[in-house]
C-alpha cells in the first residue's frame, strides 16, 4: 500500500529541469513550419493559374492582374493559416494522433483561415501602399482546395521522417513507467513494439513495496520504489511518466502525482476499471451541486434519424455501384463450387431482436455438419474464393441490403450468433449494452484490429465506447479505415 503521507523533497535543493527541446526535435518542428509556409505559399500560386485555366463560377478572365499584385493577399494568407495552426496546436501533435484525425483538424483550420482571408484582406490593404486586389470565388475555391492538399502531404512527409528518425533512436522522449502489474507489462509491450512513437522506455518503478522485480518479469529496469521517484526522475532526466496502477486508491493516486511533480515532467494515468464500468463521464449541474453522470447515450433523438438517414444513403448508394461487381461474384462462387451464394445467419441485434444476417458464401456447403465454431487461420472448410473473399471483407458487401432494411447500420458493433452471446453475457460485464444500438458492418474495435479470434472482453470495451461516444465524424473516420484497412492489407485477423 503507498503510505498517503510523504516528505517533500527540499525547497532549497533546486528542481532539476529535462531538457525537453534537443536540436533534432527543434529542427523538426521548424521544418514542419517552413513545410506549411512553402505548400501554404504554393498553394496560393497553383489557385492564381487554375483560376485563369479551369474558371469555376465565372467565365475566364479577359486580363487577370499579374501575379505580383497578389503579393500582399498570399502573404496575409500564409500568416493568418500558420498562425491559427499555432494557436490550435498543430505544432504540438500528441504522439500516436490518428492520420485522418489529423488531416481533419487541418482542413478546419485551412478552411478558417481562408474564409479569414477572404473577408480581411481588403481591411486591411485599403487605403494603404497595398491596395488589395479583387479576390475572385474561383480562385479562393482553388487556393482553399490547393492548400488543404498541399498541407496535409506535407505534414505527411514531415511524419515519414520523424518516424524514420524515431526507430533509429533520434527524437526520443525518455518515458518512466509506475506499476509492476499486467496493465504496465502491456504499456511495455506496446512501447517496445511501437518505436515511431518516439518513446525511450528508461525503467520501470514500483507503486508497492511487496514487488519484486524478478517476479513480474517486466522486460526493463527496475528503478527502484515510488518514494525514489523524484531522484529518479532528476537522475534519468525523465520527460514522461505513465502511471499503470489501474486498482490504486485516490490518496495513493496523489501521492504518487505528487512525487512525480519535477520540473516539465508530462503525468499520465492509466484509467482504473470504474472508468471503463461508468463509460462517458460528464459533470452536470444540479442548482449548484455538481453530479457525474455515468450512463449517457451518444445516440438518441435526432441523432438516431440522422444516423438511418446516412445508412440508407450510403447502403443505397453501395448497392447500386457494387452490383455489377456483386454479380460477378455469385457467378465465381457458382462456378467454383456447388450450393448457394448467399449465406444466411442468424445473429443478434439491436434490442436483443435476432436477424438472418447476409453474406456471400465462402466456405463449403457442409462447413457446420460437425457443429458450429470460430473461424481459423487456414480453416480447411474455406474455399478457394472464399479465402480472398474473407481477407478482402467483400463477403461482408450483402449485408447492405441488411442496412438498407435497416437490420443493421453501416458502423456499430459487429453481431453475434445468439448461442454465443449468451455464453458471453454470463462472463464479460456490459456486454449486453452492446444491443442497445444497431449491430455494424464495421465498428471501433474491428479497424483497431480486434477481430477473428480474438479478445472478447476487449472488442467490448470498444463497442461501449464508440456508442457512448458516437458522432457522425466518428462513423465517416471508421467508414475510412475500414477501406484504408481492406485496401492495404492491414487486417491480420481477417482469415
Amino acid at each position: 500500500m503507498i503510505v498517503p503521507v510523504y516528505t517533500p523533497a527540499d525547497p532549497t535543493v533546486p528542481i532539476a529541469l529535462p531538457r525537453r527541446t534537443d536540436p533534432a526535435k527543434m529542427l523538426l518542428s521548424l521544418l514542419l513550419i517552413g513545410t506549411d509556409i512553402i505548400a501554404l505559399a504554393l498553394a496560393f500560386v497553383l489557385g492564381y493559374y487554375a483560376r485563369e485555366s479551369l474558371p469555376l463560377f465565372s467565365p475566364p478572365p479577359f486580363s487577370q492582374p499579374p501575379l505580383e499584385r497578389y503579393i500582399p493577399t498570399l502573404l496575409l494568407h500564409v500568416v493568418t493559416i500558420v498562425l491559427i495552426f499555432y494557436f490550435t496546436q498543430l505544432y504540438h501533435l500528441r504522439r500516436g494522433i490518428s492520420r485522418i484525425d489529423h488531416a481533419r483538424n487541418i482542413l478546419g483550420a485551412v478552411t478558417i483561415g481562408a474564409l479569414m482571408v477572404n473577408g480581411i484582406q481588403e481591411l486591411v490593404f485599403k487605403n494603404t501602399l497595398l491596395e488589395p486586389v479583387d479576390y475572385p470565388r474561383s480562385m479562393f475555391f482553388y487556393v482553399w482546395v490547393f492548400s488543404a492538399i498541399l498541407v496535409v502531404s506535407g505534414r505527411e512527409l514531415n511524419s515519414a521522417i520523424r518516424r524514420a528518425l524515431r526507430r533509429r533512436g533520434i527524437e526520443r522522449a525518455n518515458l518512466l513507467v509506475v506499476g509492476m502489474g499486467k496493465i504496465a507489462r502491456d504499456i511495455i509491450r506496446k512501447i517496445e513494439g511501437s518505436p515511431e512513437l518516439g518513446y525511450h522506455l528508461v525503467g520501470v518503478v514500483s507503486a508497492r513495496r511487496d514487488q519484486k522485480h524478478n517476479d513480474f518479469g517486466m522486460g526493463a529496469p527496475n528503478l527502484g520504489f515510488y518514494t525514489e521517484l523524484p531522484s529518479i526522475i532528476d537522475q534519468h532526466n525523465i520527460e514522461q511518466v505513465i502511471i499503470a496502477v489501474p486498482d490504486a486508491h485516490r490518496d495513493e493516486l496523489v501521492d504518487l502525482i505528487a512525487f512525480c511533480r519535477r520540473g516539465r515532467v508530462d503525468i499520465k494515468i492509466y484509467p482504473d476499471m470504474f472508468a471503463y464500468i461508468a463509460g462517458d463521464l460528464s459533470v452536470d449541474d444540479l442548482g449548484g451541486t455538481p453530479l457525474v453522470t455515468v450512463r449517457d447515450i451518444a445516440m438518441r433523438g435526432w441523432t438516431l434519424s440522422l444516423k438511418r438517414g446516412m445508412d440508407i444513403v450510403g447502403s443505397g448508394i453501395g448497392l447500386v455501384l457494387l452490383s455489377p461487381w456483386m454479380l460477378l461474384t455469385a457467378l465465381w462462387i457458382k462456378l467454383e463450387s456447388e450450393g448457394a451464394v448467399f449465406y444466411t445467419q442468424t445473429r443478434m441485434g439491436l434490442d436483443e431482436r435476432p436477424f438472418e444476417m447476409i453474406k456471400f458464401r465462402s466456405m463449403r456447403i457442409d462447413a457446420e455438419a460437425m457443429g458450429a465454431g470460430w473461424t481459423v487461420r487456414n480453416d480447411p472448410r474455406v474455399t478457394r474464393i472464399g479465402s480472398w473473399l474473407r481477407k478482402s471483407n467483400w463477403d461482408e458487401i450483402p449485408q447492405l441490403i441488411n442496412v438498407f432494411l435497416g437490420e443493421m447500420s453501416l458502423v456499430g458493433p459487429r453481431p453475434e450468433r445468439p448461442m454465443y452471446v449468451q455464453q458471453f453475457r454470463e462472463k464479460i460485464p456490459r456486454y449486453m449494452e452492446r444491443h442497445r444500438e444497431k449491430a455494424g458492418m464495421t465498428g471501433w474495435a474491428q479497424v483497431n484490429g480486434l477481430r477473428g479470434d480474438t479478445s472478447i472482453s476487449e472488442r467490448t470495451l470498444y463497442d461501449l465506447w464508440y456508442i457512448e461516444n458516437w458522432s457522425v465524424w466518428l462513423d465517416m473516420k471508421i467508414i475510412i479505415r475500414t477501406v484504408l484497412n481492406t485496401l492495404l492489407r492491414r487486417d491480420r485477423n481477417a482469415y
